[in-house]
């Protein structure tokens, strides 16, 4: 007899070592002992930061290693790491039915009239207020910006519990409280550049110091609206972080870049971002509290982008054909079914369940008319290349139309057969169900990925000797990661769509519609900046240092150009790398100009690919302070591939040990 774990045929003995091996890692874990000084101390990790191969405890002990990389590359192979042909050391979820529950759609956030106490420019310490510095846009101009503005957000983060499927227990996850409910994914913000806004997030999580975190989770928080045009007190900084009681009340402009420097005194309408998300950043556990459930999405709209199909650039209309998709994938323990999080994985985490806006594979009933969709992959770690399938004609071409990379419509639409997305990224498409009326389709993930590392390719020759056998027969991270054939991905979402005709006004894509240019990236740079992304010690690194919230490592002068250079020296891995505040234009790929349309437009996640250089143009703008460059492959961020750098006036870039 044999189970099927992650793709992976193994015996029923095997299988019971995993899940004997889960348990014993799950008790460390529950006995405090998840320091890495205590681990080396008791000799349960490697001198490269892995899980010891310890019989009970890494369920690989003993087990032959596959790889691409021999031990005379410098590669870690010990069993455990994601360097093994199987993927990681964790168990499969139980088995639950696909497509018996509805896809949940996000309610919109809602307004309160006042907060209490209220705002102030300078942190309200005495009320309990964790803010890292005074407010800098009413500084700025207080007519434009008061205070207190018009919009105003009391968001609670809280733990509840959900259900995630039918098949499974009720999940003790966190989520987002407005006042209607706790939610996972939180309500979305429906926001307006022009309309200041302010949120209030308080931690009323349960206290950091009572053991009813279900395993895994670190209640104390800093939520990150990524990547709004934010001053730097109201970003979500990892390190500006607080626990339960406390609060931060983070003031969100709502203004386009430019609007204090080069394209004063609106900004630039070529920058207009529309698809942003916000999700817990806390330093050293973003991957735990993201997992968990902290996140959501934040929608922003202008005169062009405006949420009717009937004005502006009249795109399938908001909320009822424009629809938020969160992404995620986990993993259930096979015997209680409750949601697990393996923290000795340092290389990245996959899961074998698909959440879809926080419930597993559920359907979603259309009309068979356009409807605009906003993806976004919440990782931790998984890449995604999303295909539209249908199960009665797997030879079908089904082409659907790309419109927006990471929160900005492109130029014109790109017709897709597919499109690519790794942790944190965000595309805007278009789906035309007229073509599928009274059909089931679905939207499928072909992406053939085995671990943390990234996509995997499949070696056509090495496969086929073996497909009788249960041995490997993949080839990790080879230059063009293997799509898997229609049908044999991972179905995601179904759609139902009715046969009804429907009227709609949105339009056309095929007409080819114009909407934003990209903005000029031929300035001069004043700097050209190189990181250097890499493997330390069992953590990683970004130019050969770890995270450190007391250090700054450089500093960018205000109202100035950039160009910064990505480097991969990890080998197999590839990186999502994500820099703070600053949306980037991506000039280049090993010296040549990108061509994958996802590429095209502009960007604050860049994959970062095995023994790839990446060329980014920048412009800081208006706001001053502290931002973070990271991998948002979570696990690699809170191990420790992360940096702070700061914006500040002209004149004080030598001096990185600003406040």
């Amino acid at each position: 007899m044999y189970f099927n774990v992650f793709g992976e045929k193994v015996s029923k003995a095997r299988y019971r070592e995993m899940v004997n091996a889960a348990k014993n890692r799950r008790e460390l874990i529950t006995a405090g002992l998840t320091s890495r000084r205590d681990l080396l101390k008791m000799g349960l990790l490697t001198a490269g930061g892995m899980l010891a191969a310890k019989s009970g405890l890494s369920a690989r002990a003993g087990q032959q290693v596959q790889t691409n990389n021999p031990p005379s590359s410098g590669q870690n192979t010990s069993p455990g790491t994601n360097q093994n042909c199987a993927p990681g050391n964790q168990t499969a979820s139980p088995p639950t039915r696909p497509f018996v529950q509805a896809l949940p759609i996000m309610p919109l956030a809602q307004r309160v009239s006042s907060l209490t106490p209220t705002p102030t420019e300078n942190p309200n310490v005495g009320a309990g207020e964790v803010r890292a510095a005074p407010f800098q846009a009413p500084l700025l101009d207080s007519s434009r910006f008061p205070v207190v503005p018009a919009t105003l957000y009391k968001i609670q983060q809280k733990q509840f519990t959900k259900i995630q499927h039918p098949d499974l227990p009720l999940q003790t996850i966190w989520g987002f409280d407005d006042g209607t409910g706790t939610r996972s994914p939180g309500p979305t913000y429906q926001a307006f550049y022009g309309r200041p806004q302010l949120t209030r997030n308080i931690n009323s999580l349960p206290s950091i110091t009572e053991k009813n975190n279900t395993g895994f989770g670190m209640a104390s928080v800093s939520t990150h609206l990524h990547n709004a045009h934010n001053p730097s007190e109201s970003d979500g900084n990892p390190c500006d972080f607080y626990t339960n009681g406390h609060f931060c009340d983070q003031y969100y402009p709502n203004v386009l870049a430019g609007f204090n420097s080069d394209h004063e005194p609106n900004g630039d309408i070529n920058e207009s971002l529309a698809t942003l998300w916000y999700h817990d950043h806390r330093v050293d556990f973003t991957s735990q509290n993201t997992y968990k459930g902290l996140l959501g999405f934040y929608c922003l709209f202008n005169q062009f982008d405006t949420g009717n199909d009937d004005t502006g650039f009249r795109l399938p209309d908001f909320p009822a054909h424009d629809i938020p998709l969160a992404f995620a994938d986990k993993v259930y323990d096979p015997e209680t079914g409750q949601l697990v999080f393996d923290l000795f994985n340092l290389d990245g985490i996959l899961g074998d369940k698909f959440l879809v806006n926080g419930v597993i594979q559920p359907f979603l009933n259309v009309e068979p008319r356009r409807y605009r969709f906003r993806l976004l992959d919440t990782g931790p770690s998984r890449f995604y290349e999303y295909f539209l399938t249908d199960l009665t004609n797997l030879s079908a071409q089904n082409p659907y139309w790309l419109i927006a990379t990471d929160g900005n419509l492109l130029p014109h639409p790109i017709q897709v057969q597919s499109v690519r997305l790794g942790p944190a990224e965000r595309v805007d498409v278009i789906i035309d169900f007229r073509q599928f009326a009274g059909k089931t389709i679905y939207l499928e993930n072909r992406l053939n990925q085995l671990s943390g590392q990234g996509p995997a390719a499949i070696d056509s020759q090495v496969a086929a000797q073996n497909s009788a056998s249960t041995e490997c027969s993949i080839v990790l991270n080879s230059s063009q990661p293997a799509i898997l054939p229609a049908g044999a991905g991972n179905l995601l979402l179904q759609f139902r769509v009715s046969g009804t005709a429907v009227q709609d006004d949105s339009i056309d894509p095929a007409t080819n519609p114009t909407f934003y240019q990209l903005p000029d990236a031929t300035a001069e740079p004043r700097i050209v900046r190189t990181f250097k992304f890499d493997r330390l010690n069992g953590q990683w690194s970004v130019n050969g240092q770890f995270m450190d919230c007391t250090e700054f490592r450089f500093a960018v002068r205000q109202n100035s150009a950039e160009q910064w250079l990505l480097t991969n020296l990890t080998g197999d891995w590839t990186h999502p790398i994500h820099i703070h505040f600053e949306e980037h234009q991506i000039l280049s790929r090993n010296r040549a100009k990108p061509t994958v349309p996802a590429d095209l437009g502009r960007k604050d996640v860049t994959q970062l690919h095995p023994n790839e250089r990446a060329q980014l143009f920048f412009r800081f703008r208006d706001w001053l302070g502290k931002y973070p460059i990271h991998c948002h492959n979570v696990v690699h961020e809170d191990h420790a591939m992360m940096a702070l750098w700061h914006v500040v006036p002209a004149g004080q870039e030598d001096n990185i040990n600003v406040p």
